[in-house]
């Protein structure tokens, strides 16, 4: 099954997505918002159709309900990461012993938050329903962020969201085509980091139940 079932979260009014509510936008445009100097405050989970396949990924997409929906209850969260660990539900590509989610649960839960929950720094973000293609969305990401004639880490990584979210594989020849630039200036300015970034998303984007 590969239809993720999120009636399940709007039924029960879990929040699974927030856009920056601390850090304000240098522009905000009809189709979205740009950050000159970037943002970790946008969480948007499950907005592409990769499914979370490592333990580590499952611990984080729990870490981010539990921040976001800061009125959850132990038991709430407890049914909801079983839900989620249905791979009929469409959310998880692998079983996970009832013993370890409890685990997991147990360590989501004692987290204070004093800090939010890890997560990569944004700059540009497209609303849900924008209406843009694919390609116009990597042309408005290279011209705002490729002003500076600089292709940088965070730079890249905007693009390769924006591919992932509309469902494609993220490919270092659409990167050059979002910055105008060679697949070289893109492969000499991806980090290892980066690299495995692109392969686990595009590895959770294809993966088959």
């Amino acid at each position: 099954m590969s239809h993720r079932r999120l009636e399940y979260l709007h039924r029960n009014r879990i929040i699974y997505r927030r856009y920056p509510i601390y850090d304000k936008p240098n522009q905000v445009f009809t189709w979205g918002e740009f950050y000159q100097d970037g943002t970790h405050e946008c969480y948007e989970l499950f907005r592409s159709k990769a499914k979370i396949t490592t333990y580590r990924s499952l611990k984080w997409h729990l870490l981010v309900l539990w921040y976001l929906n800061d009125d959850m209850e132990r038991d709430i969260l407890q049914r909801l990461a079983k839900f989620i660990c249905d791979k009929d539900n469409g959310f998880i590509t692998f079983t996970i012993p009832p013993g370890l989610l409890d685990k997991i649960v147990d360590q989501v839960v004692i987290q204070d938050f004093d800090k939010p929950p890890k997560n990569k720094v944004r700059k540009v973000i497209f609303k849900d329903g924008c209406g843009l293609s694919i390609s116009e969305k990597l042309k408005i990401v290279g011209s705002l962020i490729g002003r500076s004639r600089k292709v940088t880490k965070e730079a890249i990584y905007d693009a390769m969201c924006v591919i992932n979210s509309n469902n494609e594989s993220i490919t270092i020849a659409k990167l050059a085509y979002a910055y105008d630039c060679s697949t070289r200036t893109i492969h000499r300015n991806m980090c290892n980091e980066l690299k495995l970034e692109k392969q686990r998303l595009n590895t959770e984007l294809h993966e088959k139940i």
